[in-house]
């Protein structure tokens, strides 16, 4: 459940919680209880409706590049805030996502031998880094001990 969600489940003229009571219960900061949020200017809103116009024209566009279009129309606009304001409209680049997970073509995948071992004392289980590094030339024992 999302945070405004949780805030609107509070109630003011409880007759035995006190609001601080149930901020902690809904896990709910008090200043968002005491001070309303800032209504959207004027501004926002001819921003988010431009952004809405790009974003329809061309929806593989993110925050950066969002960013510049509008910088290029004559509206000195943050990243920040564009993103702020996407986030606000729950819109989000349309595009490929990184695929790092995804194996090489003919890579063998091990299995992972420890999935379903309970590692429950100590040298139960062993693990070793493999990763090498080749020295630079000034690393070499030659080097760092004068010999040549």
């Amino acid at each position: 459940m999302s945070a405004p969600d949780r805030r609107g489940l509070l109630q003011r003229d409880h007759a035995s919680l006190s609001i601080r009571r149930q901020c902690q219960l809904l896990s709910v900061a008090r200043s968002s209880v005491y001070r309303p949020p800032r209504p959207a200017n004027d501004n926002d809103l001819e921003l988010m409706r431009r952004i809405d116009e790009l974003f329809t024209a061309w929806p593989f566009l993110g925050s950066r590049r969002m960013t510049a279009m509008l910088n290029s129309e004559g509206c000195r606009i943050n990243r920040k805030r564009v993103q702020r304001l996407m986030r606000k409209m729950g819109i989000a680049a349309l595009g490929p996502k990184p695929r790092t997970t995804k194996p090489a073509p003919g890579h063998k995948i091990f299995p992972y031998l420890l999935r379903h071992m309970v590692i429950d004392r100590p040298n139960q289980v062993w693990a070793a880094d493999i990763t090498y590094r080749a020295p630079r030339p000034e690393e070499s024992g030659e080097r760092m001990f004068g010999m040549h």
